[in-house]
């Protein structure tokens, strides 16, 4: 791979943590929905799974899935929202994220480098598999603990 590729990446998650590090400064508006976002803007990449060109094992999708369900588990447990003195809704600032995010990444740059003999387009819907299977949950999760937020706030 070239260089432009590792200079991609690390301009997506440069830019990643800069928003998470952001929002920890920032109060949460609305009912929580822009949490959930990220879901949509990942459903063309879905498209993936259905090229023809696309030649998996059924055991690499379920791999590819249960990993990504693992890595969504130091992310949803960093993950946590607080309300602050002027009653707004806040993500709770947490190096452990940063941390977690960051080791999400090398582990999917490793598997990347190490899977290198997979097609190409066999490798992306695999590594969009694992993103969705890490992403979804862990939005959803964030999603469900804000609204208990929201719901503790109203009820004080």
């Amino acid at each position: 791979m070239n260089e432009s590729y590792y200079v991609i990446i690390l301009l997506v998650v440069g830019l990643v943590l800069w928003r998470r590090t952001r929002s920890f400064y920032k109060p949460i508006r609305g009912n929580g929905r822009r949490i959930l976002f990220p879901l949509l803007f990942m459903l063309p990449g879905v498209m993936l799974w259905f090229d023809p060109t696309v030649h998996a094992p059924m055991y690499e999708w379920l791999i590819a899935a249960v990993l990504g369900a693992v890595l969504s588990l130091p992310l949803i447990w960093t993950t946590n929202y607080e309300v602050r003195d002027d009653n707004q809704i806040y993500a709770k600032k947490n190096l452990g994220f940063i941390v977690a995010f960051i080791v999400v990444v090398a582990i999917r740059f490793a598997l990347r480098n190490y899977l290198s003999s997979i097609d190409p387009q066999t490798l992306g819907a695999l590594f969009m598999l694992v993103a969705f299977s890490y992403i979804v949950p862990w939005r959803i999760v964030s999603y469900l603990k804000f609204r208990k937020v929201v719901q503790q706030r109203v009820a004080a």
